[in-house]
């Protein structure tokens, strides 16, 4: 087996595996210190291209604290509970659900939704959502994008 076909098998076993559910905003706020950003995160932002490479420490942090005030600005709930990871001491792969495109995101519709974005200790695979994703998304991926200084 190759290499790339060893990364995407990983990649599927961890993104289709059992993840845990950062029920409320505290989880969430107690969890980000636990995502160290010199691991090698690929961010990646469903419906655009998929990244090739990991970010840096400071995009990795600069993603938390976008991604992190975008949730809390959007997701109008007493609870979190869209946020998913491997593992809530060491995760290796992270599903953020976007706040205004939820569906089912617990996988009990016969249309699986993906989520808005996730970050990944191993390449990810291309992911290819089943709607369109809204401009306002693309423009606030861009924006971020901006702010680190991505091509």
């Amino acid at each position: 087996m190759n290499a790339v076909t060893q990364e995407a098998e990983e990649f599927d076993a961890i993104f289709n595996g059992m993840l845990y559910s950062l029920l409320s905003w505290q989880q969430l706020s107690a969890f980000w210190p636990k995502v160290d950003a010199d691991a090698g995160w690929y961010l990646y932002a469903i419906g655009e291209d998929r990244p090739l490479a990991p970010a840096d420490n400071e995009h990795v942090a600069a993603f938390i604290r976008e991604i992190d005030a975008l949730l809390h600005k959007e997701h109008h709930e007493d609870y979190c509970g869209i946020v998913y990871a491997d593992n809530l001491d060491s995760p290796r792969l992270i599903k953020i659900y976007d706040p205004n495109h939820l569906g089912t995101s617990c996988g009990s519709s016969k249309n699986r939704i993906l989520p808005g974005w996730v970050m990944s200790l191993t390449p990810p695979c291309d992911l290819t959502p089943s709607h369109s994703v809204p401009q306002n998304r693309k423009r606030w991926w861009q924006g971020f994008r901006s702010l680190i200084g991505a091509a």
